[in-house]
């Protein structure tokens, strides 16, 4: 099918990752199987080594996926999380084992048929989503699997799901798609995506698919690209990467990506 081998080549999106004094939780990417890779871009793992001495904070950074996420000691309470343009924060228990499947942009839709702008900048319970997932997940999960377990678990689910989709391999969504991912979300919409159709017929595939403008979609790209890139600080002030990405002073840069990271560009590649 091959309908998403590109976006993976152009785009590996990242999340916060875990502070050195934070040695008491760890978060591990698995990626899955051949075939699922051109769907799902990692399976992941959120959990706690030891009791920790206070509830945990954890970060989620915008990154223009949608996710599956359940904890394995209450796998009944599963819960996807949508396309969401700012960061957003899950205060969590002193213990927690946290599994979750990111999928790449579209495949939640594709794979599920749902638009997926009724999903943006919020999380909502499986059940109410996608059952017959909510059910597997509830059923077939515990705290004593391993993680070779779960990975297998999850592939052999996804495999068998994917295998009977009927795939909308729309040619102008995946050009415009490529396009942005080509220049790191930098560009204007308006001259770029002409890919033969209206900009509200894109606008309105986008928010079905992605759920969120083109517009919007693309800030999250350049901001990925930016984490993509692990800047210093010093290069911040030197380089002005700001003006490479697009922006045309260095205050409004600052400003998106705390919207989107939580902190500014100081703190979040502080060394």
């Amino acid at each position: 099918m091959k309908i998403n081998e590109q976006i993976r080549a152009l785009y590996q999106p990242i999340q916060s990752t875990i502070k050195p004094s934070e040695n008491q939780v760890t978060y591990q990417e698995i990626i899955p199987s051949i075939f699922l890779q051109e769907f799902i871009y990692c399976y992941w793992q959120l959990k706690t080594t030891e009791k920790l001495s206070d509830p945990f904070n954890y970060k989620v950074v915008a990154d223009g996926c949608i996710d599956i996420f359940f904890e394995l000691h209450n796998p009944t309470a599963n819960f996807v999380m949508g396309f969401c343009k700012k960061y957003t924060e899950f205060p969590l228990a002193d213990e927690f084992n946290y599994v979750g499947v990111r999928f790449l942009p579209t495949m939640f839709s594709q794979i599920f048929n749902i638009d997926v702008s009724k999903l943006s900048n919020r999380f909502e319970h499986l059940e109410n989503v996608v059952p017959k997932t909510s059910e597997f997940i509830a059923e077939h999960f515990h705290s004593r699997l391993t993680k070779k377990e779960i990975k297998l678990k999850l592939d052999d689910y996804f495999s068998r799901i994917i295998s009977e989709v009927n795939f909308n391999i729309d040619p102008r969504l995946y050009g415009a798609i490529e396009i942005i991912l080509s220049n790191y979300g930098v560009l204007n919409i308006e001259k770029d995506l002409n890919i033969g159709i209206s900009s509200r017929q894109l606008q309105r595939l986008f928010k079905y698919y992605i759920g969120d403008t083109a517009k919007t979609f693309s800030k999250v790209v350049q901001f990925q690209h930016i984490l993509g890139a692990k800047p210093s600080n010093q290069s911040l002030k030197q380089n002005k990467l700001f003006y490479d990405i697009g922006y045309y002073d260095q205050s409004h840069f600052i400003k998106d990506f705390k919207n989107f990271y939580g902190v500014t560009p100081t703190k979040a590649f502080k060394r």
